[in-house]
């Protein structure tokens, strides 16, 4: 399973973009990052999207990406795929002729640029040869994490998350976790009230899972405390623990 960083910080600033994971260069974990990074072949590439919620940092390129695809005059169907909050949101206030054109209409309903699809977290779906399952966290709008399965390779990225707990259960021994840590230890109250995590407060989470993944990958980081959270992340010294930087390839 090859692993592309579009994007993985939990703000926007030169070198510092939002997050988008792509798997396989055809499947997108989240959607922060698209067609900054990607060119148009690789854009077209692109037929599935799981969102993890609604916040703008996660899904804000899916209306370009669109855009990019009508303007070529391609007949390409983009699955966007979440629970039915996200869905709800995607569809109320932005695909919806004020904020964005309706692209689930464009060119026409029977091949439209967007196609919306619910999941049901929990329950497993298979996928141009992918296994997905979204799994509730714990953030302040309904949020899921997924499990992803190809090639007898496993991932689970956790999206946006606070202290949570159904997730860790699908985490024991996996290949690659990839979550977040979008504060330094400092600033625990925010992360708190906002629902994200610190350093400190990943180490309890962590120990939540019976057998560590082989690799954790930290993801959300805000930019202006980047080093703070680098080296708060290197004094945890945890095996197989690395702070992501955008544009990093990885093959789990």
């Amino acid at each position: 399973m090859k692993l592309r960083v579009l994007g993985s910080a939990g703000a926007e600033l030169p070198d510092f973009r939002p997050p988008a994971f792509l798997l396989d260069d055809q499947l997108l974990l989240d959607a922060g990052t698209i067609g900054s990074v990607l060119s148009e072949a690789e854009q077209w590439n692109i037929h599935t999207i799981f969102i993890t919620h609604s916040h703008l940092d996660h899904i804000r390129s899916i209306p370009a990406l669109a855009d990019n695809i009508i303007i070529k005059n391609l007949y390409h169907t983009v699955s966007v795929q979440s629970t039915s909050e996200v869905i709800e949101a995607l569809q109320n206030h932005l695909f919806n002729n004020i904020i964005w054109p309706d692209f689930t209409q464009i060119p026409s309903t029977e091949n439209p640029v967007i196609k919306f699809t619910t999941i049901i977290p929990n329950r497993e779906y298979f996928i141009n040869g992918y296994s997905i399952t979204a799994i509730p966290v714990n953030h302040t709008v309904p949020t899921v994490g997924y499990l992803v399965k190809s090639g007898g390779r496993t991932l689970v990225y956790t999206g946006d998350t606070g202290p949570t707990e159904e997730i860790w259960k699908y985490c024991s021994g996996v290949d690659a976790l990839i979550v977040e840590v979008s504060f330094p230890d400092s600033m625990e109250d925010l992360a708190l009230l906002s629902k994200h995590l610190t350093a400190s407060m990943l180490v309890k989470e962590l120990a939540k899972i019976d057998v560590l993944p082989g690799k954790i990958l930290i993801t959300h980081p805000k930019p202006q405390y980047y080093n703070i959270i680098h080296k708060e992340v290197a004094e945890l010294a945890i095996r197989g623990v690395e702070l992501l930087r955008d544009g990093s390839v990885y093959e789990i």
